[in-house]
């Protein structure tokens, strides 16, 4: 009996995983304006799409969270060929995030500092579930979310941390562990 158990519960974590690389969400047109734009670092196209949402008027500002503490926003304007002056007036960067969980808190901090009713989040679309989650977790319910993926090509092993990431951290906050 335990194990046709194990065998079906091994067999429901396969599919799943099956599931989540074959659903990865990807990118949509500029439709939707929202109050702000979100951005983790630590993913190649992120910063970039999130001044494109800024540069189409979609949003009137942009919180990159998760950057290094010593970086100075012309450092990084310079780095992405980004015009300063979008930097100067548009961008904020959050320099107290070190992984997924604590850009959630950073973001939902910015959020309400700033009155946001709706953000953008663009993050990797094999980051997507998980940063949406975290995120959710940090704002609660009152705060639209638009999913703005950038589509990545995550090898099998950065898919299958990522899926086991999702989760654990999903089993977590489910159990109201505080981690």
């Amino acid at each position: 009996m335990m194990g046709r158990l194990f065998s079906v519960a091994l067999l429901l974590y396969a599919l799943g995983f099956a599931l989540f690389a074959v659903t990865l969400p990807q990118p949509g047109p500029l439709q939707q304006r929202t109050d702000g734009v979100v951005v983790p670092t630590g993913g190649s196209g992120r910063i970039e799409r999130g001044l494109a949402v800024l540069a189409a008027g979609q949003a009137p500002r942009m919180l990159i969270t998760g950057v290094d503490p010593d970086v100075r926003p012309r450092e990084l304007a310079a780095a992405i060929d980004a015009p300063r002056a979008l930097f100067r007036c548009c961008v904020d960067l959050g320099k107290e995030a070190v992984d997924t969980r604590s850009n959630a808190d950073e973001t939902a901090e910015w959020v309400r500092r700033n009155r946001y009713r709706s953000i953008r989040l663009v993050t990797s679309n094999w980051h997507m579930a998980r940063a949406t989650m975290e995120l959710r977790h940090a704002l609660g319910n009152s705060v639209e979310i638009v999913r703005d993926p950038v589509t990545g090509h995550p090898g099998f092993a950065l898919l299958f941390g990522e899926y086991n990431k999702y989760l654990v951290r999903g089993v977590v906050m489910r159990l109201g562990i505080d981690l």
